[in-house]
């Protein structure tokens, strides 16, 4: 079994770990009526926008996401909290360096002796959610629950759900597909573009993410009989019979959006294995990127 398929399966006991440890880290995040900017790069840019969206829907301040690299510098904020798996990464590494002094610096991180842990002012270390894989599935997804269960909207059933993405079958025909898009809406736009992320590192697949509105507005054309279309959450109405009116599959995310990405997770492993593609090193990919400063 690859590092990457033990990982993903720890995810329910990893994510039960991280809504427990979530009230006793409370001090270290961020206080309902802040103003605060997520960050981070790849994966943990994808869960900054899912956790910015869930902090600002259910009220508890204006909360924005960026790519560590794209942060407007110029912009006051209350609180900056950066997700990164090793702690490791240039970009948000020098992003904190840069806001040294003028914001206050939280960061979740997998490695309590990476650079980042002595970097910020506030560090919360998911040590049991690490990974020797190059390819994010656990630390990514505990550290989005961690986050969620501090804004009170984890609940048990999100880890039932994990639980059952696992151990079901995934919807027959989807390995033969040829294209692969993710759809989501408000918090889960960032978990597709997660979703659609995974197919490309794991399995060199062809993969797109919308929000799922805007894949009326000229994506839906690229679908036909050999693609399949995933939603996670609610789909508008509507949306599923239009996507069957173009021939390719339909996959209704009738798990938490959370659970059906861990589904996602176990297909670009599927499409990987038929396509004779190793996981654990995928093309051109590093576990963390560190850029040459000179």
């Amino acid at each position: 079994m690859t590092y990457v398929a033990r990982e993903l399966a720890s995810q329910p006991d990893c994510w039960q770990r991280a809504a427990d440890l979530a009230e006793g880290a409370a001090e270290q995040l961020p206080a309902a009526g802040e103003r605060i900017a997520v960050v981070g790069c790849g994966t943990s840019y994808f869960m900054a926008q899912a956790y910015a969206a869930l902090r600002e829907g259910s009220g508890q301040g204006e909360t924005d996401a960026f790519a560590a690299s794209e942060f407007p510098v110029g912009r006051r904020y209350d609180r900056i909290v950066a997700l990164s798996r090793s702690g490791t990464t240039t970009e948000v590494l020098g992003l904190l360096a840069q806001l040294r002094g003028t914001t206050r610096r939280t960061v979740v991180i997998g490695d309590p002796d990476s650079p980042m842990a002595t970097t910020a002012d506030d560090t919360v270390v998911l040590g049991f959610a690490d990974e020797k894989s190059v390819v994010q599935t656990r630390f990514a997804t505990t550290a989005l629950t961690l986050l969620r269960a501090h804004l009170g909207l984890h609940t048990e059933a999100v880890v039932e759900d994990a639980q059952v993405a696992l151990a079901e079958p995934l919807p027959t025909g989807l390995v033969e597909c040829s294209q692969f898009t993710f759809l989501g809406r408000g918090w889960s736009v960032g978990l597709a573009n997660e979703a659609a992320l995974k197919m490309r590192e794991a399995a060199l697949a062809w993969s797109e993410a919308y929000p799922a509105m805007e894949y009326r507005h000229g994506p839906i054309s690229i679908s036909t009989h050999s693609t399949a279309t995933w939603m996670l959450g609610d789909a508008p109405t509507g949306l599923s019979d239009e996507v069957h009116a173009t021939g390719a599959r339909w996959v209704a995310g009738g798990l938490d959006p959370l659970a059906e990405l861990v589904r996602v997770q176990r297909l670009a492993l599927a499409v990987a294995a038929s396509r004779g593609l190793d996981p654990d090193r995928p093309r051109h990919l590093t576990r963390s990127v560190i850029l040459s400063t000179s």
